[in-house]
């Protein structure tokens, strides 16, 4: 799975406002926002955007949906 990019955070207040690729992608407020910086301090940070945001399961999704073995699976011939 290639290494996510493109996340960023900024703290306001007690809110963490998430974007990717300048776009905002989450908010988190309260205790998942405190969750959120002290794990960031020591795991991968893009990473840990990405999957908070859900946004780091791309990549072959397409190509297996529409492989002939996976079609019959969806209910298409």
């Amino acid at each position: 799975m290639p290494r996510p990019r493109g996340f960023n955070y900024t703290v306001q207040g007690d809110e963490v406002i998430i974007t990717h690729h300048g776009r905002r992608a989450g908010v988190l407020r309260g205790p998942a926002s405190a969750r959120f910086l002290a794990d960031v301090e020591r795991d991968d940070a893009q990473l840990l955007m990405a999957r908070i945001t859900g946004q780091y399961r791309h990549g072959n999704e397409r190509t297996a949906r529409n492989h002939p073995r996976n079609r019959a699976r969806q209910g298409k011939p």
